[in-house]
């Protein structure tokens, strides 16, 4: 069974058509990169596939789960972390992976479970206990990551997981998303970063003025194009 299969994918925002009838599919257990510029669509088709926004045409299913008439399923089976996300500055780092653990777990055996998986992937030693108004951007990135993954979703739709980060905490987080795979978790993210993408991505789609140029895995890419990196080959494909 595919993860994800998009077709004919299209969103408006008044005369703007922010995605145009784009097409792809994910298969299960891989990491697949949605990359391209700023207002490129990406944002866009992750929030309709993560059943925030409604699209205005085409087919999602998600799973074998209808995007329109199965939303409630799908919610159930995965977990969406926008670019922009917060956690609860209130509560310690500890208390709210407690309070988000209290909506995934059915017993306190699970409940437990899912609680040590955060804190490992969080991996904030004795910070854990301190509160999130005290954490750099790093360590709330890690912690926010860590409530997306913890519960093991079927699929992580991930918003730019790395943005603004420091170079040791993005190849933390990537390798923290690369282990996560491991363990069943499909990976459907998007970024700006190629170089990034390049990296972490088992294939990738280009995506550019909400259409989508060229799909494939980064080394396929690059030879295609006769292309050193991922930057390089949108750079051609733009053209």
């Amino acid at each position: 069974m595919k993860a994800i299969v998009v077709e004919n994918l299209t969103k408006y925002y008044g005369d703007v058509k922010a995605v145009d009838g784009i097409n792809f599919e994910v298969e299960e257990g891989e990491i697949f990169g949605l990359i391209g510029p700023n207002g490129a669509g990406k944002t866009t088709t992750l929030r309709i596939l993560s059943t925030i926004i409604k699209k205005d045409s085409g087919g999602v299913s998600i799973f074998g789960y209808k995007l329109g008439s199965d939303d409630e399923k799908i919610r159930e089976i995965i977990t969406y972390l926008p670019e922009e996300a917060g956690a609860y500055k209130t509560l310690s780092g500890l208390g709210y992976l407690q309070f988000m653990a209290g909506f995934y777990a059915k017993s306190k055996e699970e409940f437990d479970e899912i609680i040590e998986r955060g804190k490992s992937i969080a991996n904030l030693g004795d910070r854990i206990k301190d509160k999130v108004s005290t954490y750099s951007k790093g360590m709330t990135r890690k912690l926010l990551l860590a409530r997306a993954l913890m519960h093991l979703p079927k699929l992580a739709i991930l918003d730019e997981p790395t943005s603004g980060l420091d170079v040791v905490n993005s190849i933390e987080i990537r390798n923290i998303i690369k282990d996560f795979v491991k363990l069943g978790v499909t990976v459907l993210l998007s970024s700006h970063n190629m170089l990034e993408v390049e990296f972490l991505s088992d294939r990738v789609a280009l995506i550019d003025k909400g259409k989508i140029l060229d799909i494939g895995t980064p080394v396929g890419l690059k030879d295609k194009y006769s292309a050193r990196n991922l930057e390089e080959v949108f750079m051609e494909v733009v053209r």
